[in-house]
């Protein structure tokens, strides 16, 4: 189980990935599609195009890290959305690689402090 902290942004890459692509790829990835920079600490979260695997690439202050999940059976169901990318929350995150469909739950109200 991942425990990302609350005030890491997630960023769910839209675009099918190549699962083929490793650390060089994927920061490529980050710069040309989804214009941010992979460096930030901000999570980046790829699919493949059966959305039976997942990737997340993360900067963790002294080098990258990816973190990879092969589903035996079933596939990730991946949020709608426009543009490139989605962002998620760190509970969202955790549905979406529990195999929760986001689009079949509900978000219940809750107080959000503005500052």
């Amino acid at each position: 189980m991942l425990n990302v902290p609350t005030k890491v942004r997630i960023f769910l890459c839209r675009s099918a990935i190549d699962m083929r692509k490793g650390f060089d790829g994927l920061h490529g990835v980050v710069l040309e599609v989804l214009r941010q920079d992979p460096l930030s600490g901000d999570l980046f979260v790829f699919l493949n195009k059966r959305r039976d695997r997942v990737k997340l690439l993360i900067w963790e202050g002294d080098g990258m890290l990816i973190v990879y999940k092969r589903l035996e059976r079933g596939t990730f169901a991946a949020p709608s959305g426009s543009g490139d990318s989605i962002v998620l929350s760190s509970a969202q995150l955790a549905l979406l690689l529990g195999g929760i469909d986001l689009s079949q739950t509900r978000q219940r109200k809750r107080y959000r402090h503005a500052g």
